[in-house]
């Protein structure tokens, strides 16, 4: 379908997604197929993450988390790692002034602590420029993994039964959500992964219990406005039954 039809479909099509997360995968894959270096591939990539922001908002989508930078990530070349820092510190700088006049508010998970002072600053004065809009919550997974999420929180969680604060039988699924860098955000309705992998690499893994998974074929430069209306529009197409029957969620309507 062209956009028009998939936006019209999508009006037509029901329940949006709330929140959408997506794995941005396949910038070097991209600019290597081009004989581009990799730094290349993520600088297209910011294209398509503007463009996605973009979109979320018109559409109606409450909340968009971006896999922008892995715990892992940090293993790579210490070449690329200074330069993708570097593109994230310049394009904040250019982006947060958009985000703010598009009313959208610029949140973070992860280890910020482990970024640059500078991108530390650049995000700190977002996130308060934009606190106070209405629109998308646009959330940067920036120095992110789940499972160091998950320790963050055991630990939390351990440091108040030690104090007395929380009895150990009193400790619920509640409880432990309170306590990761995600509290107060719903789940992911939708999970996209551009590339054509079919991993989750260490990304919200609580979080996605039950999120609709949307596999993306080609490398995320590629992922723009009719890519992403597509993958609402089949999340729309499919039945979300959360372990119940389809007779007892009939029943519910």
């Amino acid at each position: 379908m062209k956009i028009f039809e998939l936006q019209e479909a999508i009006k037509k099509g029901g329940t949006l997604p709330n929140h959408i997360a997506i794995i941005m995968d396949g910038n070097g894959r991209w600019a290597k197929e081009r004989l581009l270096p990799r730094i290349a591939g993520h600088k297209e990539g910011i294209s398509s993450v503007r463009e996605v922001t973009r979109v979320c908002g018109e559409i109606g989508v409450k909340h968009l988390t971006l896999y922008t930078f892995s715990t892992e990530n940090w293993k790579r070349p210490p070449k690329e790692v200074s330069a993708l820092m570097k593109l994230l510190l310049s394009t904040l700088r250019v982006e947060i002034k958009k985000l703010n006049k598009n009313n959208v508010k610029l949140t973070t998970i992860g280890a910020i602590e482990e970024l640059s002072r500078d991108a530390r600053k650049e995000i700190e004065e977002g996130i308060k420029l934009t606190k106070n809009n209405t629109g998308l919550n646009l959330i940067l997974a920036l120095s992110y993994g789940s499972r160091q999420e998950i320790l963050y929180a055991v630990k939390k969680i351990a440091n108040e039964v030690h104090k007395g604060k929380i009895l150990p039988k009193s400790i619920t699924m509640d409880t432990i959500v309170s306590y990761y860098y995600t509290a107060g955000v719903p789940d992911p309705d939708l999970l996209i992964r551009t590339g054509g992998e079919f991993r989750l690499s260490n990304f919200l893994l609580w979080q996605i219990a039950y999120s609709e998974i949307y596999v993306y074929p080609s490398y995320w430069p590629s992922f723009r406005e009719k890519e992403l209306l597509q993958a609402v529009y089949e999340f729309q197409l499919r039945e979300r039954r959360f372990g119940k029957t389809t007779e007892q969620k009939s029943d519910n309507l």
